[in-house]
């Protein structure tokens, strides 16, 4: 969808004070006589055409100054999102089976697979990346508005794939650097770990400062039975990164989290630096030149 805008639409407020000066300072044509005046055509419709054409040429060069633009909203890069990134834990306790909510075998990095998938695919609006974690972590994709590459290479993604240890630390401050060069008024984290933290070189304190810092909204889950996790760390995580804390024993559960998620950030927030735009201001320019010309020649010819 196409819309008409103008960027600085104030500009119009300078109309009505140059149309009062055009009105009150007409040039008054000095008399001449002559004997027979039909000779010279009606000398008083060209002053009125004249007015007219100042007004136009005073409307566009103000039209001009408001630049005129058109915004098309159904190009991915004028949507109103935010960016998020998922940060998956795929240590080797996620190819324990017994999560899926029917009698499937499939193991909990499978299912946490096709529900982040399906995550992705819901946010429209939004820019997402992956992350994965074990004893290191890696960025899978990039954040990026390519809803079916990212959802693309989540299947491609294994457990065991960074290590068979769980480095909550490392999985954060990986998504940090994710989202480094987001221009996003808003950035959410969402870390799932199935886990307790064991390995990494940076601590979940210190990750956590990292979130704060960049200014980054951090959901934790916690999935398995109680106890596999680690539930305090990933509460305190939650709470000191401004966001909220979850737990899933199950599928269904999970898939619950992913939509109250989705609630919770269904915000339209929008970044004028993502706005792309075509201007037309250099064709009123133009046009206001073509007059100005014509109306200083006409000047010249009657001189």
């Amino acid at each position: 969808m196409n819309i008409w805008s103008f960027e600085t639409l104030w500009a119009f407020l300078l109309l009505p004070p140059i149309l009062y000066c055009l009105y009150r300072c007409k040039i008054v044509p000095q008399k001449r006589y002559f004997p027979h005046l039909k000779f010279f055509g009606n000398p008083g419709k060209w002053r009125h055409m004249e007015w007219v054409l100042k007004v136009l040429s005073a409307t566009l060069m103000i039209g001009a100054l408001a630049t005129p633009v058109i915004i098309d909203y159904s190009d991915p890069r004028n949507r109103n999102g935010i960016d998020i990134v998922l940060s998956l834990d795929a240590s080797g306790s996620m190819n324990a089976s017994g999560f899926a909510s029917d009698e499937s075998r499939a193991s909990r990095f499978e299912i946490v697979q096709k529900i982040a998938s399906d995550f992705v695919h819901k946010r429209r609006e939004d820019n997402v990346g992956v992350v994965v974690f074990g004893d290191f972590a890696f960025i899978a994709t990039p954040v990026t508005y390519e809803k079916d590459i990212i959802s693309e290479m989540i299947g491609y993604l294994s457990h065991g794939m960074a290590g068979q240890n769980t480095a909550i630390g490392e999985g954060v401050s990986q998504s940090v650097r994710a989202l480094r060069e987001s221009k996003a008024k808003s950035k959410v984290l969402i870390l799932l770990s199935d886990g307790e933290h064991n390995s990494g070189a940076v601590s979940p304190k210190e990750a956590v400062s990292m979130v704060r810092k960049a200014g980054i909204k951090l959901y934790t889950i916690g999935i398995g039975e109680k106890g596999e996790f680690d539930s305090k760390l990933l509460s305190t995580m939650a709470h000191d990164g401004g966001g909220a804390y979850f737990t899933a024993t199950n599928e269904k559960e999970l898939r619950a989290v992913y939509e109250q998620i989705d609630r919770l950030e269904g915000s339209r927030i929008k970044s004028a630096q993502h706005t792309f735009a075509e201007h037309y201001y250099q064709y009123l320019v133009a046009g206001a030149l073509v007059i100005t010309l014509l109306l200083m020649w006409r000047r010249r010819v009657k001189l």
